[in-house]
């Protein structure tokens, strides 16, 4: 008898939280990329980056968090090690982006905050 991995449900839900945190990284990719001109900036914030940069970070990073949300569904084990480092990585990036669009920044950075922790907290596999 082989053993059945089974995804817990606070796999489940980190794994939606990463699909939809990646399609919204996404989305905030392609308008900055489409146009930078519906970003708030300010010239006085410590961190000053180009908006289109940031846009093209974000929708790469955004396919590759979309990605390992979607292998989470299958229980992929190296999926749950690389949503952490990249929900880590979209945490930095979303806390950079506070300065041109605060809302949507701030809305990101709490879902990878969720999405860390519930990757670690909810490891319990059965083996049925």
């Amino acid at each position: 008898m082989t053993k059945r991995k089974t995804v817990t449900r606070w796999t489940q839900f980190a794994a939606v939280l990463l699909v939809f945190g990646g399609a919204m990284t996404i989305l905030a990719g392609i308008s900055a990329i489409a146009n930078d001109r519906i970003f708030f900036t300010t010239r006085h914030y410590v961190f000053s980056f180009d908006v289109i940069g940031w846009g093209w970070a974000h929708l790469i990073l955004g396919v590759v968090i979309l990605l390992a949300g979607l292998s989470l569904f299958k229980g992929a084990t190296w999926a749950r090690i690389v949503g952490v480092i990249l929900a880590g990585l979209g945490a930095v990036a979303n806390f950079l982006w506070i300065p041109h669009y605060p809302l949507w920044a701030l809305t990101l950075l709490a879902i990878d905050i969720v999405i860390i922790w519930a990757l670690c907290a909810g490891d319990r596999r059965s083996l049925t």
